[in-house]
């Protein structure tokens, strides 16, 4: 038998818009886009067996929405209403929640929960916590900020982030800080080891057995680090590091540090110092800014993999580690990437301002 043929499909001006809208825009559903592109390959003359292999779906698929649309049009593509439980969640209670949320506190607490919300509107806290979810509202969490107050931000961030972008030649640039204050501890009871089912269990009070601070340099073209370890941290143990870094470093290459504003970086034996060696260049991060000091992401690594869970009787086996875990490090490092430019950090600052001046006023 000579198989029927299939339904000829012709598109208003509007209706090629909204089609070519549904498949590109990314929100679309999957489904939703596919029929689009059906429905704009028929209008394009091509047959239904051409369609189906072009899209990857069966004749009989093509037939459908084509029919469909030949019908009802665009509406024709839309999936119908399924069968269930009717909605209970009017609008009216979804903009109560959002406005609660937003607006006011509970008067025994400084923020809403599921249940303290349920209860306020008259709704079961599993659909508060859907609505939440809905529009990203997470009123347990509280993130902290820092805005830098440095009259020379702009400068100095411009400063540092052409040295991460583009370092000099013939130079080596790395990023100085010390971590001091590191705690030798020990937990008060052996920690039971991790089983099937059951993580590592330690105790939550331990013994301290004394402090170390840690000088690091990194190099955030090689990703190697310079370490020192010292009981304190002052002007005389950062002028022993420089002397550290001044034997690590090949004599031909100028250093460029970028460090902080500590007072111990600029006494007058550290000026005299640096006078005396005028390869090495000193770049200070803006105050209150130890995320754009690239020495700072080292550090993380150094405490989530070693010191957070580590238990040391001594300062002595401490910097045992500390050294050892340095040397490995060093064995195969890898310098972090940075990519963002001073003009997009600057950016979301003043975008970050703005939405604060929003909110306080």
């Amino acid at each position: 038998m000579p198989s029927p043929t299939a339904v000829q499909i012709t598109l208003t001006d509007d209706e090629r818009a909204a089609l070519e809208a549904w498949t590109s825009r990314r929100k679309t559903a999957q489904a939703l886009a596919l029929r689009a592109r059906i429905v704009l390959a028929a209008a394009g003359q091509l047959t239904n067996r051409e369609i189906a292999a072009l899209e990857g779906v069966s004749p009989p698929t093509v037939t459908k929405w084509r029919n469909r649309f030949a019908e009802r049009r665009l509406e024709g593509l839309l999936d119908e209403p399924r069968p269930g439980r009717p909605r209970t969640i009017s609008d009216a209670d979804v903009e109560a929640v959002v406005v609660k949320t937003l607006e006011s506190a509970p008067r025994d607490a400084t923020h809403w929960s599921t249940r303290s919300m349920a209860r306020e509107v008259g709704i079961a806290p599993d659909s508060v916590m859907r609505i939440w979810h809905a529009f990203g509202l997470q009123p347990h969490r509280q993130e902290r900020f820092k805005l830098s107050k440095d009259p020379q931000l702009i400068e100095k961030v411009h400063d540092i982030c052409g040295l991460y972008l583009n370092p000099p030649e013939r130079a080596v640039v790395l990023a100085v800080d010390e971590k001091s204050q590191i705690q030798a501890l020990d937990r008060t009871a052996p920690t039971f080891p991790m089983l099937p089912g059951t993580p590592e269990r330690a105790t939550h009070d331990y013994e301290r057995n004394g402090t170390t601070s840690l000088y690091a340099a990194l190099n955030i073209q090689s990703g190697e680090v310079i370490g020192s370890l010292h009981a304190r941290h002052r002007a005389v143990e950062f002028l022993k590091f420089l002397k550290t870094i001044d034997q690590n470093v090949p004599e031909h290459l100028d250093v460029h540090l970028v460090l902080d504003n500590a007072s111990s970086h600029k006494t007058p034996k550290i000026r005299a110092w640096l006078a005396a060696h005028p390869r090495f260049v000193l770049h200070f991060t803006p105050t209150s800014s130890s995320w754009i000091n690239l020495v700072e992401r080292w550090f993380g690594e150094l405490t989530t993999k070693l010191l957070k869970r580590g238990q040391h009787r001594s300062v002595r086996q401490l910097n045992a580690e500390i050294r050892d875990w340095i040397d490995t490090w060093n064995e195969n490092p890898h310098p972090y990437v940075w990519t963002k430019t001073a003009d997009q950090i600057l950016d979301s600052i003043k975008r970050y301002c703005q939405r604060i001046n929003r909110t306080t006023h």
